[in-house]
């Protein structure tokens, strides 16, 4: 056991060579640090010399022993002979060259700590730049209106009428921006959702205005809607939000001179069960947007909806995922398609009828 007894010693990690009658043949120098006290008084006196009672670690070895395999236990309290108790991660494995030899090794759970510590900080960087980049992309839409309205009012032979219209226009707008920046916490409220009853086809029509004289200028717009569909359970601000997203997207996939349409039908017979499991749900209000770009890479087309999921370069992957959470806060469903024989995208909104 020259060979096995020399790794372990040179190992920065604590480690133990027990033999097959369960005897401390070797101790390193982290281990006698880790356990204060030395290889002689654990060769004497076995484990009691380190743990004074505490059978956690010989325990281990008995079940290695008995499944002749390794085995691990993590986040252990260790209550030492000498000193203060360790909490570790406790590693045995057998030692291939040596039938009923087995090394120990402790890995301390400071540094695991750390390491867990590294990830949380890595996660809650990304999460804040995540937050940035959702506010800059959410912001950007209703400025790009703001703007477009800004330059017609501006211009020689607005109307009276006109000119109400693009003042209110501007004014519902960055009333909506300060509404999107007091719901940063968007994507953690789980606060359930202020719904009323609401007309879908004027917060269409609101979106497709905005989308008209901002970022969607030059573009057709397509409009189908059944004009007998009844009032949808919908928050106005978040349902403006999504539809906003969705037709930003259409723009942005077709470019100068694409078509984007929007349209709404009636399915009575539309039912879904939530993921979650529960009672089935009646989604028989169903909005789409579409357009004639080419579509999402296949590789993102199941993922589209999850964060950080992006086709777009320098894009955030941030769009689709709060409009996913935001119609799942309303009851409903988004799904993406995309139709081949068509040449179209087409995203589908399943929403519940107003009670």
């Amino acid at each position: 056991m020259a060979g096995a007894g020399e790794l372990l010693a040179g190992l920065a990690v604590p480690a133990l060579l027990v033999a097959p009658d369960g005897g401390i043949s070797m101790a390193n120098l982290a281990a006698e640090t880790l356990l204060n006290t030395s290889q002689p008084a654990l060769a004497e006196r076995g484990w009691e010399a380190a743990f004074a009672g505490d059978a956690t670690v010989p325990a281990l070895i008995d079940r290695a022993r008995r499944e002749d395999s390794s085995c691990a236990a993590y986040d252990v309290e260790l209550a030492l002979a000498f000193g203060r108790p360790v909490r570790v991660d406790v590693l045995i494995n057998q030692v291939a060259e040596a039938p009923g030899w087995l090394a120990v090794a402790f890995q301390s759970r400071s540094v695991a700590t750390m390491v867990d510590r590294q990830a949380q900080q890595q996660g809650a960087a990304r999460s804040a730049e995540g937050v940035a980049q959702m506010l800059a992309h959410e912001i950007k839409n209703p400025l790009s209106g703001i703007r477009g309205a800004a330059q017609l009012l501006s211009s020689e032979g607005v109307g009276a009428e006109d000119r109400d219209e693009l003042t209110m226009l501007i004014v519902n707008e960055v009333d909506r921006i300060a509404k999107l920046v007091d719901r940063l916490e968007s994507f953690t409220d789980t606060r359930p959702v202020t719904l009323r009853p609401e007309n879908i086809h004027e917060l269409l029509g609101h979106v497709r205005r905005v989308a008209a004289r901002g970022f969607a200028q030059g573009m057709r717009i397509r409009e189908r809607y059944d004009p007998s569909l009844p009032l949808v359970a919908a928050n106005r601000d978040a349902m403006i939000q999504v539809f906003m997203n969705l037709l930003k997207n259409a723009a942005e996939a077709t470019g100068e001179g694409g078509e984007i349409g929007i349209s709404t039908s009636f399915r009575p017979g539309l039912k879904v069960r939530p993921a979650g499991g529960g009672e089935v749900v009646s989604l028989p209000l169903e909005v789409r947007v579409t357009d004639n770009g080419p579509g999402l890479p296949e590789a993102i087309a199941d993922h589209v909806f999850k964060p950080f999921v992006t086709s777009k370069p320098g894009g955030s992957g941030l769009g689709l995922a709060l409009v996913a959470k935001i119609v799942a806060d309303h009851g409903g469903v988004v799904e993406y398609e995309r139709n081949m024989a068509m040449k179209q995208t087409i995203f589908r909104i399943l929403l519940p009828v107003a009670s």
